[in-house]
This record gives C-alpha cells, structure tokens and sequence, in this order.
C-alpha cells in the first residue's frame, strides 16, 4: 500500500490549486481554468517554442485548444510537490476536430503522456504552468508526420526536401 508523505500547508494548497486546475480543464470551463491563475499568468508549450504571457494570452490559448479537442480528458498519474513547484505526470486524450495552430481538424484521437511543471505565486495561484511531452509522438498520431525510415516517410522526405536530399546523394557518392 503506497502512503502519500505528509505536506505543508503551503505544499497543499499548491497541490490543491494544481488539481482545481485540471479539474476545470476536464471540465472545459474556461472561466474556472483562469480562475486558477493569480496575477501572474503564462503558459510553456515548450516542445512547441510557444510562450503565453498575461491573462488574455493563456486565455487564447486555452480557448483554442477546447475549441480543438472539445473531448478533451487528462488524467494524473503522478504528483511530485517541491517547496518551488507542482510537477504532475499526465496522459492527455482527445480527438483533434478543430483546427489548432494552424492544423485544419483531422478527426483523430490523440493520447500521449504529458509533464506539467507548475509554478506560484501569491496565495498559492498559479502563475504559469510549463509542459513537456514527446511532439513528434503527437504529430504521428494526426497523421502528420512519418517515421523516415518507412517507405511513406521516404516519399515525403525526398519529396519535401529536395535540397537535403540532394546533399545526402551527394555525399553518398563522394
């Protein structure tokens, strides 16, 4: 039988805030999902290189990924409380039926394990939240992107990068 360590009292209401926020996620409420932040607010998409900074950007973001994946569902695996953060290992589930940056909606489900790194500020709001996950698993699995080695994936590459193709033939031969 696994015991949870006993936390502070500062550690517990960050832990409590961390789940409230995915609760509202899971929930789609958008209004209760930036309810979590405090005055600051940011949001890290790191394998992305997207940055949100200020309420309005978080909010966009969010707005679209629930326009995105309207099914969308996170589920906590794991919880790892620090006294400078929450770290929460995820796996994230939805189908991708609206466009999101810039991807028009292709009607697949995605599921692929997510790390959150959640920071503070006042009165234990969040004031940003910083994820980590495998991309390229994520663009697979919405058909997007092929392994190069398969036949599909050597089409699309000699066929998208004919520069880099030509340098590889080049230096076969040389």
């Amino acid at each position: 039988m696994m015991t949870t360590p006993k936390l502070d009292c500062t550690s517990a209401a960050r832990l409590k805030t961390v789940e409230e926020h995915v609760r509202f996620e899971n929930a789609h409420d958008l209004d209760g999902i930036m309810a979590t932040f405090g005055e600051e607010a940011r949001y890290d998409d790191e394998p992305e290189s997207a940055h949100y900074v200020g309420h309005q950007e978080v909010r966009d973001f969010y707005e679209q990924l629930l326009c995105a994946l309207p099914d969308l569902k996170i589920d906590i695996l794991r919880r790892h409380v620090s006294a400078e953060s929450v770290i929460l290992e995820t796996i994230i589930r939805g189908r991708h039926v609206g466009t999101w940056r810039g991807l028009p909606a292709t009607g697949r489900p995605i599921e692929f394990p997510l790390c959150g790194v959640f920071t503070f500020g006042d009165e234990n709001r969040l004031a940003g939240e910083r994820i980590y996950y495998d991309r390229a698993t994520v663009l697979r699995q919405l058909g997007i992107f092929h392994e190069p080695k398969s036949l599909r994936g050597r089409i699309i590459t000699a066929l998208a990068h004919p520069v880099t193709m030509t340098r590889i033939v080049v230096r076969k031969f040389l």
